[in-house]
């Protein structure tokens, strides 16, 4: 659904600017971009009561709507993509688990072809090159040392699209694959890890910028073995994400990253796979088999649990209404951080004139009631639940 030719005008809303929130400001969409000034003739659309922030930016994404990243056809991708989107995320990385090698880059070279598309921002590497003890839901002996000669291979199978690595960065090569991935603008990302504080701390020294999932997959923080979690949240060069679905994270873990890290060291993220926006029931999440159960992801074999079905709509209702943490403090983390990360905050992340007009617009209660993607509303404020 496209706006007036004219161009639409949002009114009456409380804006979400990088400098603070406009209240009863208004954003302009000429095309598919935020533009500094209105046409004659433009459309008004009055949101007085709402909220308008940013479009939310995902970077760990595995899939949603009964669809998988991992794994399927192009169209069952676009699925996925549709179910986020129809929840505010207009930017998105896919996300793989551990799996053959050979596939895996075979599955680069399809969402190689989404992201030349401009469906997908990218793709994300969660695996093979983690640490067994804390495998979490990747199948064991499908893991490997990340050898920087197999970690260019997948970047180079991914075609200039892969955005992030996650590394068990102590392993046997760990250190020299974090410099080959920042020497070819790829995010290193420290994750199902057993490191120590030291160990961590010499990764983030070789580049490693993103602590994948904080807190889950890793060691716990204790006093006289501090481990990663220390080293990644005192560290100004990193930032962490968070899964803010009340099953990763207890809310005061998710109040001390906040608070220690601070809001510009945050990225929300849902680690979501096939059953976000689709429901409870069995699903595969790359070669293993997960049941999803009153919304909680878990190995039929094992029980851990395997990623989320949260939606970044919810992650953001919940960080404001649950944990009190201020709306612009929130949409830094789920919107402008991980834009920032991902290289495109000249494009998305902000409500800025000449960036994509990619924007959600939410009630007082903080529930999705538009949502627009390069100018083009998805989910219409004055026709609400139409796609």
């Amino acid at each position: 659904m496209s706006g007036s030719a004219h161009g639409t005008v949002l009114s009456g809303a409380r804006v979400v600017l990088p400098t603070g929130t406009v209240a009863g400001g208004r954003v302009i969409v000429d095309g598919d971009r935020i533009a500094g000034s209105a046409r004659e003739g433009a459309d008004i659309v009055d949101l007085t009561g709402h909220w308008i922030v940013p479009g939310f930016v995902d970077m760990h994404n595995h899939g949603g709507g009964g669809a998988s990243f991992t794994s399927g056809t192009a169209e069952d991708v676009l699925q996925g993509v549709r179910t986020h989107r129809a929840h505010g995320t207009t930017t998105l990385v896919a996300s793989t688990v551990t799996g053959n090698l050979d596939e895996l880059a075979r599955r680069a070279g399809l969402l190689a072809e989404l992201t030349q598309a401009g469906e997908i921002a990218g793709i994300h590497f969660e695996g093979p090159f983690i640490n067994p003890c804390r495998k979490g839901a990747h199948k064991e002996d499908l893991l490997r040392d990340p050898d920087p000669a197999e970690v260019r291979k997948l970047v180079d199978a991914a075609h200039g699209a892969a955005r992030m690595v996650t590394l068990a960065t102590e392993l046997p090569g760990g250190l020299d694959s974090v410099r080959l991935l920042a020497e070819h603008g790829v995010i290193a990302a420290i994750g199902h890890t057993d490191a120590s504080y030291e160990q961590t701390r010499a990764a983030i020294d070789a580049g490693a910028t993103v602590a994948t999932h904080l807190f889950n997959a890793m060691p716990a923080l204790a006093h006289r073995e501090p481990g990663p979690i220390a080293a990644l949240l005192e560290d100004e060069r990193i930032t962490v994400e968070l899964i803010n679905d009340g099953t990763h994270l207890h809310p005061a873990a998710l109040e001390l990253a906040f608070h220690h890290a601070g809001a510009h060291r945050v990225a929300l993220i849902t680690d979501a796979m096939d059953a976000a926006g689709f429901g409870d029931g069995t699903y595969h999440l790359g070669p293993l088999e997960v049941e999803v159960k009153d919304g909680v992801a878990r190995l039929v074999e094992g029980g851990s649990i395997a990623g989320s079905t949260l939606t970044l709509d919810t992650a953001f209702k919940r960080s404001v209404t649950l944990d009190k943490l201020p709306v612009e403090s929130v949409v830094q983390a789920i919107s402008a951080n991980p834009a920032k990360l991902l290289g495109l905050y000249d494009q998305v992340g902000s409500l800025e004139p000449g960036k994509y007009a990619d924007l959600v617009v939410l009630d007082a209660a903080f529930d999705v009631k538009g949502v627009m993607r390069r100018g083009e509303w998805i989910v219409s404020p004055a026709v609400r639940g139409q796609l």
